[in-house]
């Protein structure tokens, strides 16, 4: 990312000139629109045509915008800077990111508020234009069984009311997961208070009505016969609007998986349908590591506790395209990791966030240490990875995978097993919970401290 952003810099400055008189330019925008950016940047260095469209076409850079970035991303950018800034100018802000600024957010809507408890191992989304949260565990060993909604539509930064919709159904679990699907939820597995490990599959639905406000539903996901064994501590990630997947995790007796299923949605998502894949290599077995979508079918895994309990940090790919489904581990050079940092995690976030970056946030090493720190994976040669490559796993796709991004406001508590979650443009990340560092108390002999607190990551434009 530092060498491109001086790329974007320095092609500014072209002065050759070589004309193009026979090219229509709507014609020359589709070439270019086929092109990665740090090519179409050097084009504005080989002739003058080429640099006055490239510095002046902001239906280029709106298409480039909406391309690399996503067009839901580039939707609520609209909303939010098209009277302000160019999308040139937009384009090259996003392209130079590289920290954060942290917001403390409160609900000062008066009187008893009605706020969700502490916890860890939930699960938190944004659909709908709404923050839904599910389950997780508290103090005492016990599990939630209550669903929460905050409305927040279009303005990101806006006080938030949390409203109660729904409790009892599903059952009360934490170590579950929930993946939007299109406006849906899909939620899978979890444990309850006594340890019981489930592998029931469940959709859920916001619904605004004005006389009644936000409400939400929650109903059982018919799936047959077959379904992944019971399990928590598990990853999952929606892979399009019909499709999630779901690795690993802690089956019974605490034995952990290495396991991949996939589960396909019939049209009105009224019943589903279970495949395990099988590929070899796949990820060792582990729980507590990340499952994120990164698109084109493609799926990233990071991180997790593995057989021996130790910390991993490994990344993987999985690209679930018709014609095969396999996994590839994308093996990297650490020479640019910081001394004295510890990237193996467990416990930790990765969020797909603006400008198509995957952002890594806190977790916990080999000793338990929580973690506060925010890492961006650059994906960018991963996506461009084919499956067919038969030397993929034996070299190092990039020594500039991971790279740090500072962060400044509000000083957040180091956590690990919090839940994370973007708004549709990608620039506003909301946290909440997880397990954070404390002093022992009585009612803690354990030593476990939960938070409560609900917080907003900003990318730095």
């Amino acid at each position: 990312m530092e060498e491109g952003s001086g790329s974007v810099n320095h092609y500014y400055g072209g002065t050759s000139s070589s004309p193009i008189t026979n090219i229509a330019q709507d014609h020359l925008l589709t070439i270019l629109l086929l092109l990665p950016i740090d090519a179409i940047l050097s084009l504005s260095m080989t002739c003058k045509r080429f640099k006055d469209i490239i510095t002046s076409s902001d239906t280029l850079w709106k298409s480039l915008s909406s391309r690399d970035f996503g067009s839901t991303c580039v939707d609520a950018l609209l909303y939010k800077y098209m009277h302000q800034i160019s999308w040139m100018r937009l384009y090259k802000k996003t392209y130079q990111l590289d920290s954060v600024c942290c917001h403390r957010l409160f609900d000062t809507h008066g009187g008893d508020l009605d706020l969700p408890s502490a916890r860890a191992s939930h699960s938190l989304n944004f659909v709908s234009n709404c923050l839904v949260m599910f389950g997780g565990g508290c103090e005492g060993g016990r599990h939630r069984d209550d669903t929460w909604v905050a409305y927040i539509g279009n303005d990101f930064e806006k006080t938030l009311k949390w409203k109660t919709v729904n409790s009892g159904i599903p059952s009360g679990r934490f170590g579950h997961t929930c993946v939007e699907m299109s406006d849906f939820l899909v939620l899978f597995g979890g444990i309850n208070d006594n340890g019981n490990r489930q592998n029931d599959t469940w959709v859920g639905q916001v619904t605004h009505n004005e006389k009644n406000g936000i409400t939400f539903s929650w109903k059982m996901l018919d799936v047959g016969a077959i379904a992944p064994p019971s399990r928590g501590a598990h990853a999952a990630s929606s892979i399009d609007d019909k499709r999630i997947v779901v690795h690993g995790g802690i089956g019974l007796h605490g034995l952990r998986f290495g396991d991949t299923w996939l589960l396909e949605v019939s049209e009105n998502l009224c019943f589903g349908t279970w495949h395990e894949i099988v590929s070899h290599p796949s990820p060792p077995p582990r729980s507590g590591h990340t499952l994120t979508c990164i698109g084109r079918s493609k799926t990233i895994l990071f991180g997790g506790r593995g057989l021996g309990y130790e910390i991993l940090d490994d990344v993987w790919l999985l690209d679930t395209c018709q014609s095969y489904l396999k996994w590839t581990q994308i093996v990297y050079d650490l020479r640019n990791i910081p001394d004295g940092v510890s990237l193996p995690r467990v416990g930790h976030s990765a969020t797909m966030v603006l400008g198509g970056r995957l952002l890594i946030y806190g977790g916990e090493d080999s000793s338990r240490h929580r973690k506060d720190d925010f890492w961006i994976l650059d994906i960018s040669p991963i996506q461009s990875i084919t499956m067919h490559s038969t030397t993929l796993s034996s070299k190092r796709v990039s020594t500039k995978m991971w790279k740090r991004w500072r962060s400044n406001g509000y000083e957040p508590k180091r956590r690990s097993f919090h839940r994370a979650c973007t708004d549709p443009s990608g620039r506003y990340l909301y946290v909440f919970g997880g397990m954070v560092d404390g002093f022992l108390q009585p009612a803690e002999p354990s030593g476990l401290r939960f938070d409560g607190e609900l917080f907003l990551v900003e990318l730095v434009l």
